[in-house]
């Protein structure tokens, strides 16, 4: 049973988004939406529930195909079918590191797909309501970070984490695999290779391939959506600037462009940290307390996260992504160009290709690249370097404090009644426990969860997971952890090795 404060939390917060779910839908029926008042409010409604309705797939796809990665997928060959073809084109060779890539563009596109359609115009009026009111609600972003993190992202993620079959086990989870691989094969992200190939030279671990060797159309075919991909990135930061400094952003009345750019470089700066940090974090830990950096940053941030029973750690997850989706709403205004009327069009492009720069894709594909991808690579290659840094201190305590409000309670209700009503079983039901599919020879492959240096898989903490009595026996004596962590390093090491072998 949950405790009295819990309760509360979960009251308030399911409270606070029904109000929120109420604020938008009016907005976008009076007009006071960016969708709503230049094309249609039916538009605006049906973009705003479709992509909130894609989003869950989004986070709840990539929960269960990262967490199935390692399973045997001959188990549920027979009773989730879909899942098992999603799970056969996205587990082998590089396929998940192609599909994270693609996914990770999508979020970001729904984001900005989302605020179009439900965020407030400027000088947005709805039922006389006093500036006061307009502006906790409306101006601060809250009603529509409310919608996206608890309905959109945190509910698929609580259920994806326990009913990863049942959650991918249809044709629509299907579908967004295909879009994510369609959008990384079109090329658009491929700069993000690039940087990969730099940092893995710059760690001193050159990233290798699980793909079979590519052929010379192959490897040409490569490295010209490479090019093509940093030309593209070249002209989006070109048309972003320009509007930024021209003022033709829908950036808000009175702001100096400088200042936008400044607001704009600072938000994708602390996007960027917070994708990283998750990476860092995750990273370091199954290394002893010991060897987690000498800084007094370091300790200061390890001896926060890690305190306890390491709550705090799913708790940073959820203040993170509170904070990412904030900033995304901010880059989205920020990046979304809007040209007076009478202006000319940038660099004098047609009405039609403007219309494109309207829509905030660029900015879209600029946040992907620059204020996700590349920091998510770096930190895997230097985890110690983000725990030495103290804006990582500040910026954990800053998400512990809005995990600890209870603002997004309200996902946990939204998954309870989403499972209730969706019948999900926990995964063991089907396949059995890791130690029951060991006995059955058929266990799991750890080596298919790619870690380390270059690789954007969410990297998992063994001790999240552990049994209760060995999670207090790590606490009292750290010897057990580094005894745990000396087995999987070497588990890691002999496949490694296999692997080398063949």
């Amino acid at each position: 049973m949950p405790d009295a404060l819990t309760t509360f939390k979960g009251i308030y917060s399911t409270t606070l988004l029904i109000w929120s779910i109420i604020l938008i839908q009016g907005l976008i029926f009076l007009k006071q939406t960016k969708l709503s008042s230049e094309v249609h409010p039916a538009l605006a409604f049906f973009c705003l529930w479709g992509a909130i309705g894609w989003l869950t797939m989004i986070e709840g796809g990539q929960g269960s195909l990262v967490g199935l990665a390692p399973v045997n997928r001959e188990l549920y060959k027979d009773s989730h079918k879909i899942a098992y073809k999603c799970s056969k084109i996205c587990h082998k060779g590089d396929a998940l590191d192609r599909y994270l890539l693609g996914r990770q563009f999508m979020v970001v596109m729904v984001v900005f797909t989302v605020n179009m359609s439900g965020a407030p115009i400027d000088g947005a009026e709805i039922w006389g309501f006093p500036d006061a009111v307009k502006t906790i609600f409306l101006g601060t972003g809250l009603v529509m970070i409310m919608l996206t993190c608890n309905v959109g992202q945190l509910n698929s993620q609580v259920n994806a984490s326990h009913h990863m079959l049942d959650y991918l086990n249809n044709y629509f989870g299907l579908f967004t695999l295909w879009v994510a691989n369609l959008i990384e094969f079109s090329g658009l992200l491929h700069a993000s290779y690039v940087l990969q190939f730099l940092v893995g030279a710059i760690a001193g671990e050159p990233i290798e391939s699980n793909d079979e060797p590519r052929s010379g159309f192959a490897s040409v075919f490569f490295w010209f959506r490479c090019l093509l991909s940093f030309t593209i990135l070249g002209f989006c930061i070109a048309v972003t600037m320009v509007a930024l400094f021209t003022d033709q952003t829908a950036m808000w009345e009175g702001v100096p462009a400088g200042v936008s750019v400044v607001i704009f470089l600072f938000l994708m700066c602390v996007v960027g940290m917070l994708e990283g940090m998750q990476i860092a974090f995750f990273a370091v830990a199954k290394v002893p307390a010991s060897e987690r950096g000498e800084g007094v940053f370091a300790k200061k941030t390890c001896a926060l996260l890690y305190f306890g029973e390491g709550n705090n750690l799913p708790g940073f997850m959820i203040g993170r992504q509170l904070c990412v989706v904030s900033c995304m709403f901010f880059v989205a205004r920020v990046t979304s160009v809007k040209i007076k009327e009478g202006g000319e069009n940038i660099f004098g492009v047609s009405d039609g290709a403007q219309e494109l720069f309207n829509t905030g894709l660029l900015g879209a594909v600029m946040l992907t690249i620059l204020g996700s991808i590349s920091w998510q690579l770096v930190a895997s290659a230097f985890p110690l370097a983000f725990m030495k840094n103290p804006i990582t201190y500040f910026l954990l305590r800053l998400c512990l404090g809005l995990e600890a409000t209870g603002i997004c309670q309200a996902a946990w209700v939204i998954a309870a009644i989403h499972k209730k009503i969706a019948g999900f079983q926990r995964d063991e039901v089907y396949i059995g426990t890791a130690e029951e599919r060991r006995k059955q020879e058929m266990g799991d492959d750890a080596g298919q969860l790619r870690l380390g240096t270059g690789h954007l898989v969410k990297l998992p903490g063994f001790s999240d997971n552990a049994p209760k009595a060995l999670q207090i026996l790590i606490q009292k004596d750290p010897s057990v952890s580094q005894y745990i962590n000396k087995i999987v390093d070497d588990i890691e090491s002999a496949h490694g090795s296999v692997h080398s072998d063949e």
